[in-house]
């Protein structure tokens, strides 16, 4: 009898110990990691390297490139949608500067075959019309395309001057506001031993009536352009408050023996 306790005994604190191990061994054993679920990309269509504005697209200029869906939006061209994007941007006219990597979408670019590259940027219901200028009429040369100017008409004032008895009067008004500058043909001249670029003519973007008034402002006297402030051109109407203001004044400065009067408008 005590011989057979014994032997339970003996194969109970086996089994313990048995058991004992397996918990230990659980214990150590790391936990699976997380399941991960996959990203979805998509393929887009991106600029290879900087556009420039007006620049001719070649097809080495575009590829396509891996996004996650999550982050694109209705304006990426997605080559599941359109396969043949690059082929089809092909002699498109840059709109915008765009840079290297960036996605391109329809509005950043013109689509004129056969059409010129003013015309093509040109917006809608605008005329474009050039000016000759000389650096002392086009504050210095330094104009641009992109920047913003005043179009400054100085003339004589005949019916002032035939109350005068001949005596000179010479006007100059503002006719035009924050007129966008398309472009600018620049050359380059020497001045004093250096080379600077001087503007020779400029071409504004206006309304059908303010071509007419350009051009019948030709005839009338000297045109000459005012540079605005990068601050200016962006006011949210064509004048700023500062233009209003000085709208009401008259400004009376003495020109030899006779009197210019400055009104802008």
């Amino acid at each position: 009898m005590k011989a057979a306790r014994l032997v339970v005994l003996g194969v109970a604190v086996a089994a313990g110990g048995i058991a004992a191990v397996l918990v230990g061994r659980s214990r150590h054993q790391e936990a699976p990691p997380p399941t991960v679920a996959p990203i979805e990309t998509v393929e887009v269509l991106t600029a290879k390297k900087d556009l420039e504005r007006g620049q001719l697209i070649a097809a080495p200029d575009l590829e396509w490139q891996t996004w996650p869906k999550a982050a694109t939006n209705a304006s990426f061209i997605q080559k599941s949608a359109r396969p043949d994007a690059i082929h089809q941007f092909v002699g498109a006219i840059v709109r915008e500067p765009v840079a290297a990597g960036q996605p391109i979408y329809d509005p950043m670019v013109v689509f004129a075959k056969g059409s010129g590259y003013m015309a093509a940027i040109l917006p809608k219901g605008m005329r474009a019309v050039a000016m000759n200028v000389a650096p002392d009429s086009a504050a210095g040369g330094f104009i641009l395309p992109g920047d913003h100017v005043d179009v400054l008409l100085t003339h004589h004032d005949k019916e002032a001057e035939k109350e005068n008895s001949g005596t000179e009067k010479i006007l100059s008004d503002t006719i035009l506001r924050n007129v966008p500058v398309l472009a600018a043909d620049q050359t380059v001249e020497d001045k004093s031993g250096q080379k600077v670029l001087v503007a020779r003519t400029v071409t504004l973007e206006v309304t059908p009536p303010q071509a007419e008034e350009l051009e019948l402002a030709r005839v009338q006297g000297t045109l000459s352009l005012a540079l605005r402030s990068l601050q200016d051109s962006q006011s949210p109407t064509p004048e700023g408050a500062a233009d209003k203001e000085m709208s009401q004044q008259i400004n009376t400065v003495r020109y030899g023996v006779s009197t210019v009067t400055t009104v802008a408008r």
